[in-house]
C-alpha cells in the first residue's frame, strides 16, 4: 500500500471517528437541546399530537388540550385567557412557549422523567400518551377581581398568602389572548403575534414579575424596619422631618410631596412619618442607617434573589454603592432603588407573618391523568426579615397607615387592614408610579397583596397611590376574605 493510500485511509478512519463523536455527543447531551428548539417541525408536529395536560386553579381548567379536526389532533384553549395569560403563557406551533407552558412543558406534554413510569403504562396498555396536570396555587376569586378592578390601567397585581408563599393572584395589564397564538390558523397567528410585538403598552410583558420600577414610599417599609431592627428606634421615636432636608454633598434638598413639614412638626415620629409619609424624616432615618443597613433589610425581605422558577421573576434591586444624598433618595424608594409588584407584596407578607418570609410559589402540584400525585410544593421559609416584635411594631403602624393616614381608600368594614402607599416619581414626561402594598386581616393575616399602576391614563395631579392603588387592593382582599 503506498503513502497516498494509506494518508486516505487514514482520513477516511478520522472521520467516520468524528461522525461517531458526534452522534454520541447530540444523543446524550444535546438530544433535550435539540427538541426544545422551536425550528425543529419534526418535534413540533409530534408534540401537537400528544394530549397535553391541563392547567388548573381549584378543580377549573384555564388551559387544557381539546382535540381538532385540522392537521393537528389537540387544539390549546385557553378559558378566559388574558386574565391568566400572565401566568400561563402560550404554546404556539409557530412561536413555542411561554409562561408555564414553558417551564412545566416536560410535564405536560407527559415526556418528564417522573413520568417515566406512566409512559410504559399507556405503551403497555396501547393508551394514547396523556400529560401530567399541573394545578396552581392562584385563588379564582382573587385573580378575577384584581383582572377587573385594574380595568383599562396599566399595572400589575400581586397576591400572596403570608404563611405558606402561595400566590393567590398575579394579574398584568394590558394582557393578550393566547388562543390567538395557540390557533391552528398560522397566517393569523403570525399576524397576531406581529401586532403584540409593535404594540407600545407590551401585553405580553409580565409586569407583575418580569419588570423592575421604583417602589416610591412602600419601601418606606423597609427603612422602618430596618430603624426597629437596629435597636436604636421605636415608633415614638422622632426623627428630623422638616418641609425641606438639606443633604451632604449637594445643594438640592429632599421635600415633602406638600412642601410642609411632617403633619404640623419638624420632629415627627416615626408612627407619624410612616402614617403620612414624609420623605424628609424616613430621608434622615436612611442618612442615619446607611446604606448598607438598608441594603441588608432590603435583602432579608428577597431583593437581591430571582424569585418564583416557574416563571422567572427578576431579581429586585438597591443600590451598589449609593453616596449620601442618593442614601436618602434610597430610603424612600426613589434613586435606583427598583422592585418589582412580587417582591413588594412579599414585604407585606413577611411583616404580616411575624417577620418570617416565605419563599413564593405558584404551582401547587403535578399530577398524573389517573390523579397519582407526581411532585408537590411545600411551604418553604426564605429569610427572616425581622423579629416578630419588629413586625408587631411595623403592623401597627401599618394599620395607623389605613386608618387614619395616606392608606384611608384601604379600609373594610369589619376587618383590620395594614398598608402602605406609594407614589413613585420618573421623569418629567410621564407619569409617576401609584402603589399599594397591604395585607389583612391585620391580627390573622390570610393575604399580602401589591398594587402597582404604571398609567391610569389619569391627569397627573390625580395620581397616588392610596386613590388609584388602595381600591384595587381592597377589592382584591375582599374576594379572598368572602367579603
Amino acid at each position: 500500500m503506498n503513502s497516498a493510500i494509506r494518508r486516505l485511509a487514514v482520513a477516511a478512519i478520522v472521520l467516520m471517528l468524528a461522525l461517531m463523536a458526534n452522534s454520541t455527543y447530540l444523543q446524550a447531551f444535546r438530544a433535550d437541546d435539540l427538541n426544545g428548539r422551536n425550528d425543529n417541525r419534526r418535534v413540533r408536529d409530534s408534540q401537537f399530537s400528544v394530549d397535553r395536560g391541563p392547567i388548573l386553579v381549584g378543580s377549573t381548567p384555564i388551559a387544557e388540550s381539546k382535540e381538532s379536526n385540522d392537521q393537528f389532533e389537540f387544539q390549546r384553549t385557553y378559558r378566559v385567557g388574558p386574565q391568566y395569560a400572565p401566568v400561563t403563557g402560550f404554546y404556539s406551533y409557530l412561536y413555542g412557549r411561554a409562561g408555564l407552558e414553558l417551564t412545566q412543558n416536560s410535564e405536560l406534554n407527559g415526556s418528564d422523567p417522573s413520568l417515566a413510569f406512566r409512559r410504559v403504562v399507556d405503551v403497555i396498555t396501547n393508551r394514547r400518551q396523556q400529560g401530567a396536570s399541573v394545578s396552581l396555587t392562584l385563588n379564582a376569586k382573587a385573580q378575577l377581581a384584581a383582572y377587573s378592578a385594574m380595568g383599562n390601567k396599566k399595572g400589575a397585581v400581586v397576591a400572596i398568602e403570608p404563611k405558606t408563599g402561595k400566590v393567590l393572584a398575579m394579574v398584568s395589564t394590558p394582557s393578550y389572548d393566547p388562543n390567538q397564538l395557540a390557533s391552528h390558523d398560522l397566517d393569523k397567528v403570525g399576524t397576531t403575534w406581529k401586532k403584540l410585538l409593535e404594540d407600545p403598552n407590551k401585553p405580553m410583558s409580565n409586569r407583575a414579575i418580569r419588570e423592575l420600577y421604583p417602589p416610591g414610599s412602600t419601601f418606606k417599609l423597609v427603612t422602618a424596619a430596618a430603624a426597629l431592627s437596629s435597636g436604636r428606634y421605636t415608633p415614638e421615636t422622632k426623627v428630623r422631618s422638616p418641609a425641606e432636608l438639606e443633604l451632604p454633598q449637594t445643594t438640592t434638598p429632599l421635600k415633602n410631596e406638600n412642601l410642609q413639614n411632617c403633619g404640623g412638626s419638624d420632629n415627627a415620629t416615626l408612627t407619624v412619618a410612616l402614617r403620612l409619609s414624609c420623605n424628609t424624616a424616613f430621608g434622615s432615618v436612611g442618612l442615619d442607617l446607611g446604606a448598607d443597613a438598608l441594603r441588608e433589610q432590603a435583602e432579608k425581605f428577597g431583593f437581591g434573589e430571582k424569585l418564583l422558577p416557574e416563571l422567572g421573576a427578576v431579581a429586585s434591586q438597591f443600590p451598589a454603592d449609593p453616596n449620601a444624598p442618593q442614601v436618602a433618595q434610597s430610603a424612600i424608594g426613589q434613586f435606583d432603588v427598583q422592585s418589582t409588584p412580587l417582591q413588594m407584596a412579599m414585604v407585606a407578607a413577611g411583616i404580616a407573618n411575624g417577620g418570617d418570609v416565605m419563599k413564593p410559589y405558584l404551582v401547587q402540584n403535578v399530577k398524573t391523568a389517573d390523579l397519582k400525585t407526581v411532585s408537590e410544593t411545600k411551604p418553604e421559609s426564605l429569610h427572616q426579615a425581622v423579629t416578630p416584635e419588629v413586625a408587631s411594631q411595623l403592623t401597627q403602624m401599618m394599620i395607623d397607615v389605613v386608618n387614619n393616614g395616606t392608606g384611608k381608600p384601604g379600609r373594610i368594614d369589619g376587618v383590620q387592614v395594614a398598608g402602605k402607599t406609594g407614589t413613585a416619581q420618573t421623569s418629567p414626561d410621564r407619569p409617576p408610579f401609584a402603589w399599594f402594598t397591604a395585607f389583612a386581616p391585620a391580627n390573622d393575616p390570610q393575604i399580602a397583596v401589591a398594587v402597582m399602576i404604571e398609567d391610569a391614563n389619569v391627569p397627573r395631579t390625580d395620581i397616588a397611590g392610596g386613590t388609584l392603588a388602595a381600591p384595587i387592593a381592597k377589592k382584591v382582599i375582599q374576594a379572598v376574605l368572602g367579603q
